[in-house]
Parts: C-alpha cells; sequence; structure tokens
C-alpha cells in the first residue's frame, strides 16, 4: 500500500528521522511513484537554496534529491536559524520573516500554522506520496501547545506515524514505551509502528526485547535497521566529525576556528573525506599545532562571532600566520571579517552598529534586511576551473579588494584574492564541493595532491545504501497492515 502521507518521528533528537526519510523517499522513487519530502518545522543553521530562490533546511534538499527533485521552498516552510540561545531568524516559505524571541515565536505559531498546511496542500496535490520528517522529539511536554512540528501536525493533517529510535544510545525499548506514555491517547493510536535504528549485534539476542515490545504496545516493530559504517551524508545541523579519518602525519592541515554561530558545516565535508587533509575545528588557537591553512567559516551572527574570534586570540594567530607565508581563506560571514569593518545599521543580527573587521581585505560590509538567495555557477577567477555552489547572506561589500575577485560567476564576479595571493574570500557556499574546484583551492593553498572526493557521487551512494537496508530490513507486508488498519482499508 502506497500511503498518500506518513510521518516519521523520532524519541530523541538524532534518532534518524532525516535519514529514515531519506531512505523511504528514495525506496519509492525507485517504484517510479513521484515522491516529496516535508518537515513542517526545522530548526537547523546548515541550509541549502532553492529552486523557487527561497531557504531550507539542508537536510529537506538531501531528501529532495534522494526524490530525484530540485530542492523547493514548500518542503521546509518554517525554518528557524538561531542566532542566540534564545532568539531565531524567522524563515516562512524560503523568505526572511523577522528575528523573534522564543516566547514571540510560541505566539507567532498560529500563523506560521497556516504557512505549513498552505505547503503541505501544494505538495499533497502534486504527487502520490508524501514522507514527513518531525522535529526533535514528540513528547516534549513544554512544546506541545500550538505545536505544528509533531503530531500536532499530524493530527492536524491526519496523517500515521512511524516512530524510530536509536539502539546504538541504549534505552531503545524505555524511549519507545516512554514516548507513547508521554502521547495522547489521539496520538498514540496514529502512531502504526517502530523502527529501531543503528542496530549492531545478534538478532537472536533482541529477538525476546522485540517481542515484548509488540505485546507491551499493541503495535509491530516495522523494521531494525543495521548500523552503517562509514556512511556520508550530510548532517541535518550540528556539526558532524563522523566523516573525519587519520589522514597521517604529513597531511595538509586545514584549521576552521570553531564560533558559536557557525553555519554551513556542511561546507567542510568535502575536506573532511579528503584522503590527505586534515580538518581540525578549533575552539582556541592554543589547541592548534600548526595550520596549513586557515578558514573562516560562514556565521549567522558575524560581529558577536568577530568578538569571540578577538577574544580567543585568534586574531594574533591569524596574522603571525600570514607572516610566515600561510593562508587565509573565508566563506561568506568568514569573509565578511577579513575586511576592515561590518555594518549593521538596521540591527539585523542584533544589535545596531559597527565592528572593525580584521583588516586584512580592502572591504567593508554593510547588513541589509533582504537576503541574497541563489545558486550559482562560474570559474575561478585565475583557473578554467569550474565552480558552482550557493549563496545565503545579508551583508553587501563594497571595497578595492574586490577589484581582485576570486571567482568569475556567470553573471557578476565574487569574493576577492589579496595582491600577494595570501588571502582570499567568497560568498559562495559549497566551494570544496566540486572535486576540480576543491583540487584548485586546496592547489592555491599549497596543497598539490590531487585527490579531492566525489561530493555528489558519494552522497549519492549514501542515499542508495540506506535505500537498499530499508528494502532488505523492512516488514513490508506489516507495514501494508498497518497502514491498511490506519486507514480503514
Amino acid at each position: 500500500m502506497i500511503p498518500k502521507a506518513l510521518m516519521v518521528q523520532g524519541t530523541t533528537s538524532d534518532a534518524g528521522k532525516s535519514t529514515l526519510v531519506t531512505a523511504i523517499c528514495r525506496y519509492y522513487r525507485r517504484q517510479n511513484i513521484a515522491v516529496a519530502p516535508f518537515k513542517p518545522q526545522n530548526m537547523a543553521l546548515n541550509s541549502a537554496v532553492t529552486i523557487d530562490g527561497g531557504e531550507i533546511g539542508r537536510a529537506q534538499a538531501v531528501q529532495a534529491a534522494a526524490c530525484g527533485l530540485p530542492a523547493h521552498s514548500d518542503m521546509n516552510p518554517v525554518l528557524l536559524k538561531p542566532n542566540t540561545d534564545t532568539t531565531a531568524q524567522v524563515i516562512i516559505h524560503g523568505q526572511v520573516l523577522q528575528n523573534q524571541s522564543a516566547n514571540q515565536y510560541h505566539d507567532y505559531k498560529k500563523v506560521a500554522k497556516q504557512a505549513v498546511l498552505a505547503s503541505w496542500a501544494r505538495l499533497n496535490s502534486q504527487y502520490q506520496a508524501v514522507i514527513v520528517e518531525g522535529a526533535g522529539s514528540p513528547a516534549e511536554i513544554n512544546l506541545r501547545a500550538g505545536d505544528i512540528a509533531n503530531m500536532g501536525f499530524a493530527e492536524a493533517v491526519d496523517c500515521p506515524v512511524i516512530l524510530v529510535a536509536d539502539i546504538d544510545r541504549g534505552g531503545v525499548f524505555a524511549h519507545i514505551v516512554g514516548t507513547l506514555a508521554l502521547l495522547s491517547a489521539s496520538e498514540r493510536k496514529r502512531v502504526i509502528g517502530f523502527v529501531i535504528n543503528r542496530f549492531r549485534g545478534d538478532m537472536a539476542l533482541l529477538q525476546s526485547g522485540l517481542d515484548w515490545l509488540e505485546q507491551e504496545t499493541g503495535k509491530p516493530v516495522l523494521a531494525v535497521l543495521p548500523y552503517l559504517h562509514d556512511l556520508y551524508l550530510e548532517a541535518e545541523d550540528a556539526l558532524s566529525s563522523r566523516h573525519a579519518h587519520q589522514a597521517g602525519e604529513q597531511a595538509f592541515r586545514v584549521v576552521v576556528p570553531h564560533l558559536p554561530s557557525f553555519s554551513n558545516h556542511t561546507d567542510f565535508d568535502p575536506l573532511q573525506l579528503h584522503p590527505s587533509v586534515d580538518v581540525h575545528f578549533a575552539k582556541h588557537p592554543d589547541h592548534v599545532n600548526g595550520a596549513d591553512l586557515i578558514v573562516l567559516p560562514g556565521s549567522k551572527s558575524v560581529r558577536s562571532d568577530l568578538i569571540r574570534l578577538r577574544q580567543q586570540g585568534w586574531e594574533g594567530f591569524l596574522h603571525r600566520h600570514l607572516r610566515y607565508g600561510g593562508k587565509v581563506l573565508g566563506i561568506c560571514g568568514g569573509f565578511q571579517m577579513l575586511g576592515r569593518a561590518i555594518h549593521d545599521p538596521h540591527g539585523v543580527e542584533g544589535e545596531s552598529g559597527s565592528a572593525e573587521g580584521l583588516g586584512v581585505l580592502d572591504m567593508e560590509t554593510t547588513l541589509h534586511t533582504a537576503k541574497c538567495l541563489r545558486q550559482v555557477k562560474g570559474l575561478f577567477a585565475e583557473k578554467a576551473v569550474a565552480v558552482q555552489g550557493y549563496e545565503i547572506h545579508m551583508g553587501i561589500s563594497q571595497g578595492a579588494a574586490l577589484s581582485r575577485p576570486l571567482f568569475k560567476l556567470a553573471d557578476r564576479d565574487d569574493g576577492a584574492i589579496s595582491a600577494d595571493d595570501q588571502v582570499a574570500g567568497s560568498y559562495v557556499h559549497g566551494l570544496f564541493d566540486v572535486p576540480e574546484a576543491c583540487d584548485a583551492l586546496l592547489a592555491w593553498a599549497g596543497h598539490t595532491q590531487r585527490q579531492a572526493v566525489d561530493f555528489h557521487a558519494l552522497r549519492e551512494a549514501g542515499i542508495d545504501r540506506i535505500a537498499d537496508a530499508w528494502a532488505e530490513h523492512c516488514d513490508f507486508a506489516k507495514l501494508d497492515a498497518a497502514l491498511s488498519a490506519f486507514y480503514g482499508a
């Protein structure tokens, strides 16, 4: 039975919701079913630019790829990008609404719900199946009122739910039974079965627990998915080190200051996967033992991260690195930091005002309320090498440094490279994703081994791998029976 809608919720964050939705999407696509992903509300600093000029969570862009579709803003109608521990930029249908506190957003949820339901209606009318991802856990008691991310959404559209739990964390049966206990009667009825994720061991030893769980809850275990070693999929939000490897003592050393509002961590996945590159995410320069290349990453709060950069001693470290002939690259917010000043007259990222930059590129940046969202293609300015990626920023940079661009894009120049060839910056995210571009950028920085991975092929292989696991380990007879029972078929 092909469900018109099926929602995956998790007993905890990082239980495997994004991965399972991706697997199911690819599985249905293989059956020639028109399928699309959907996440009503997401909170993440890893985002992607959509075909309609919007911005959504990175995980939904990966899920769209699993469906063979370009990412669209309807696939994640509400995106929250944290500015601080208590405030976030609210993005509705791919476009910035405003910054809101947690309490303000709680009051705004009734309006956000209408945006969610409008996107849902459009997707539901276009596709045979829509696979929905929840957020966090449905059992967060303090977030139940006005919920649009989990059971509140499922109840509103009458959608069946699969509950996924991570056995590798331990306590998987407690997670499942405890989550059910905290749901209302109608919500418990909506859960049609369980998926146990990341299992490694002897199934014979697990079977008695599965039998008990089915008897205790009256609901089936639909699949026990294996722990897939060396699986590559982009992280939904938190910086992932699971792709890091031991590159050896002679590895090219890339150091990335780990700043509080570090965004679009996936920029560095191709470098972490590179066989002869060692990527070190460091919170303090004292933790760094030498660097060939320093990369200042994207930032959701550029001025506050710049303050933290100075407080931690990175400014002095960076200038010493340059004096000894090292290279520095800035991406998006990191690019803005390399200039003389950053101005925020409208309070886009907090209190209005200006901040002195690091002063290694002759330019200044002014933040504006309109966000630049676009997918880009072009060439490395000094080499006949293709570059592609996406831009997500709220600043415009001006100055003499821009007369020597880093990239020649299809319709304009981008970034800057210093006259002494030591400092470069760009607004383009994903600039290491294309192997030839990755090799060219590393060669500029002094690394000559052309061993960059084919990032897109690796992602496709990862999607296929999890879809294979779903196809092998799902009990489709149980799933069909559960869906039939839910719909009264």
